[in-house]
């Protein structure tokens, strides 16, 4: 079971700003992770700052990155580096009556650590079942598995969550008790949801092959609607 937190687990992870938003426990950490189909890794290499987006997975108390062992990027992080990855699901837009107090619902989290190289062949396997189970569950037993080959072109990096914290708005805007009140300006907020429409069929697919369940009713949860 991971620990559960009501305090920063370090200095830089500490939510200063509105810190009332934060959260540390893992519980809503892991639900953010697990919800969110991309993350964004970002490290330093050579001076020059990246921030690139790609796949993601949580086991346990690992996140797993994925990506193309010909990555330049990815090839600087398979060194091990320090990194910060990053998960965000927007919820809503909130309209306030100024423009200044304008913001968005979300839910979000900042992972810091040192991205590790994934190179055991069945923990880099548990991963690229992960990634593709958490994309679409039921599909990793359906589609061919990788290669050994495929295995090896691929990158997958790993970080510890012992550094991880959430922040998360809800509601509407918060300028009811000021004088823009008094404005005869509409205020609240619009809800947004992520919605899966009918699969498409590949151009050159074979007659006679359904479509599975798991992707007719695709849902995700906390993400779809």
């Amino acid at each position: 079971m991971p620990r559960q937190r009501h305090a920063a687990p370090s200095r830089r992870t500490r939510v200063r700003r509105v810190h009332e938003r934060a959260a540390y426990d893992r519980a809503t950490i892991d639900a953010v992770l697990d919800a969110g189909l991309i993350c964004h890794l970002g490290f330093v290499h050579d001076g020059q700052p990246f921030v690139i987006p790609t796949l993601h997975a949580r086991i346990g108390d690992r996140l797993y990155v994925h990506g193309s062992a010909a990555s330049r990027t990815l090839r600087s992080l398979s060194e091990g580096i320090p990194a910060c990855a990053t998960v965000t699901l927007v919820d809503g837009i909130v309209l306030a009556r100024s423009v200044f107090e304008h913001s968005m619902n979300y839910r979000s989290v900042v992972v810091l650590g040192l991205a590790t190289p994934v190179t055991e062949v069945d923990e880099k396997g548990g991963a690229l079942e992960a990634f593709t189970e958490k994309l679409l569950p039921g599909r990793y037993g359906d589609a061919r598995p990788p290669t050994r080959k495929e295995l090896k072109a691929t990158s997958v990096l790993s970080l510890t969550l012992d550094e991880a914290s959430a922040k998360v708005r809800t509601g509407g805007p918060d300028d009811g008790d000021t004088p823009d009140a008094e404005l005869d300006v509409w205020a609240g907020q619009i809800p947004l949801v992520m919605r899966a429409l009918a699969p498409v069929p590949a151009e050159d697919i074979r007659d006679g092959i359904p479509v599975p369940a798991y992707a007719r009713r695709y849902t995700r949860v906390g993400f779809t609607g």
